[in-house]
């Protein structure tokens, strides 16, 4: 493993450009990794003496028709794809669902343990995928071994850069796709629809998601002032998100101020003191399943979350709080507050909640529902927020 690793580790020093002549394109005969119309023509002679057949030949004229791909991926890399995306390892625990609402899981051939044995147990055809390590300690001899076309990866700068020289060398590329934050998720959507030709199935989803979050902005833009909201991750005490994290993007799309809003941190936890002088008028902790099993797919009670509340309600940091005093404090589940292809459905519990008379007749559990089953092709059970928002109608309009 170790001598693996040094191996790759050297090729490594070799630029991209050059690194990327360890991929094969089916009808490139000049190594260049492009299909042109003289290596058409050379295909379609040998289909006709019998070399290749005539859907191999079809595959060299797709890709002459649409291919090289080239995108700016969500770490600010030129990412160029040369051949159709067949086979795919993924990363970011957060990037799995996305690939399973664009209809390409049965590309996947390589998923982490973090995804597999906790955060995604119930995600559809999952276990049946070969394990590539932990998300912070992949197993890249055995990534190598399953000849991916591409792996999804952070979108940290060190920790992309670091994967891209390990995978480039042996042909695989690297695409940093981490699908966190709420605003980004659009374009990141369509960047990884566009290089796995999936355009049609990721308009579709984002025509129907963001019919719900356009709603809610529409009806939360003028408020002034706005609902003073602290979101806490609920396994570390005081810790937050400050500005431009999943936390921050959910409260503010919501239409809510995160009392952290302003720092810099993305992950940050707080004096005592400075969350009483700010006073929530909201607070919610982002719980996650495999912590503390207060929410989950395979939750079937709100025993665990009411305890939570109570007992954190108790807390000096908190009992004062005009979110404590009445009776403003809730639970979410962690990993729809953090995947930005779900979490516009906490922003709608947080938005009935914010504001139940402006969204009496908004269900986030039906929406909820609706994604599991249409875009996750999964039934729909478990607790995800706590106490249940609920609506005079299952049917919203905005």
């Amino acid at each position: 493993m170790r001598m693996v690793l040094l191996g790759l580790a050297c090729l490594s020093l070799i630029s991209a450009t050059v690194s990327a002549q360890y991929i094969v394109v089916p009808g490139d005969a000049d190594g260049d990794m492009i299909v042109s119309d003289k290596e058409i023509e050379l295909a379609e002679q040998s289909c006709d003496e019998g070399k290749i057949t005539s859907d191999e030949l079809e595959e060299i004229r797709h890709i002459h028709e649409a291919y090289p791909i080239t995108i700016v991926d969500s770490a600010d890399r030129v990412v160029t794809i040369y051949k159709p995306v067949e086979r795919i390892i993924i990363q970011p625990t957060s990037s799995y669902e996305p690939i399973w609402i664009l209809g390409a899981q049965d590309r996947v051939v390589g998923v982490t343990n973090t995804a597999k044995d906790l955060a995604y147990t119930w995600l559809p055809g999952i276990q049946n995928k070969s394990s590539i390590g932990e998300y912070k300690e992949l197993d890249y001899e055995k990534i190598i071994e399953l000849k991916p076309d591409i792996a999804l990866v952070s979108n940290s700068g060190i920790e992309t850069k670091k994967i891209d020289e390990i995978l480039e060398p042996a042909g695989i590329t690297v695409v940093g796709a981490e699908f966190v934050e709420l605003e980004t998720f659009d374009s990141e959507l369509k960047n990884i629809a566009e290089i796995l030709e999936a355009e049609e199935q990721a308009e579709d989803f984002l025509a129907w998601r963001n019919e719900y979050i356009n709603s809610v902005k529409e009806k939360t833009n003028e408020i002034d002032p706005r609902v003073r909201v602290y979101g806490e991750w609920a396994h570390v005490e005081r810790a937050t998100g400050g500005k431009t994290s999943a936390i921050d993007s959910t409260i503010k799309v919501a239409g809510g101020d995160n009392i952290a809003g302003d720092l810099d941190e993305y992950w940050i936890v707080l004096d005592p003191e400075f969350i009483m002088t700010e006073n929530p008028e909201v607070i919610f902790f982002a719980a996650w399943e495999d912590m503390l099993g207060l929410t989950g797919y395979y939750v079937d009670n709100y025993e665990g979350a009411m305890q939570f509340v109570e007992s954190a309600t108790n807390r000096t940091d908190l009992k004062d709080t005009s979110a404590v005093q009445n009776g403003g404090v809730y639970v979410l589940d962690a990993g729809c507050v953090l995947t930005s292809a779900r979490n516009f459905v906490p922003t709608l519990y947080l938005a009935k909640w914010f504001y139940p008379d402006r969204f009496e007749d908004l269900d986030p559990e039906a929406v909820h529902k609706e994604y599991f089953e249409k875009w996750l092709g999964i039934p729909y059970q478990g607790v995800w927020a706590y106490p249940q928002a609920s609506a005079r109608s299952r049917e919203w309009q905005g």
